[in-house]
């Protein structure tokens, strides 16, 4: 899944903090100290907003163009910045039959690492599609992750 960009304004706001809001995610805020820090945790803000859009079942919405964007009347405006985050990869049920022992010995496994049988499946068909295992192309294992 690649990155999605979205539109943010940069202010300075009240009592010296710097802020970034995003138009296409209203109350989705990074706020610091300092200029630098309110644009590190801009990403993460945007994360959030982008989960919280998934764990509601709708769609993210297209970018607002920058020069659509209305600032607020009292807005102390720093610059319009684009921020990029990953949007959730949300999961799918699957039936899949397998023999009795080898789910006895997959579940063995998942409980030696931590993990529900579920996580196990996740994580050991990650890394046999990204080793090749399986015998796809390189083109196929890009598509695949």
């Amino acid at each position: 899944m690649s990155e999605r960009f979205y539109p943010a304004v940069l202010e300075h706001g009240a009592g010296g903090v710097f802020a970034l809001w995003f138009p296409d995610f209203p109350g989705c805020v990074a706020a610091a100290r300092t200029q630098e820090e309110a644009m590190a945790k801009a990403r993460d803000a945007l994360a959030a907003g982008f989960q919280d859009l998934a764990e509601r079942d709708q769609a993210l919405p297209a970018p607002t163009a920058f020069d659509a964007i209305k600032l607020p009347p009292k807005c102390d405006f720093i610059a319009f910045v684009a921020v990029g985050a990953l949007p959730p990869d949300p999961s799918e049920r699957v039936n899949v039959y397998l023999p009795k022992s080898l789910i006895a010995r997959i579940d063995e496994a998942a409980a030696a690492m931590g993990m529900n049988r579920s996580s196990f499946f996740g994580f050991a068909l990650t890394r046999q599609l990204a080793a090749g295992a399986l015998g796809l192309s390189a083109p196929a294992r890009r598509k695949a992750r």
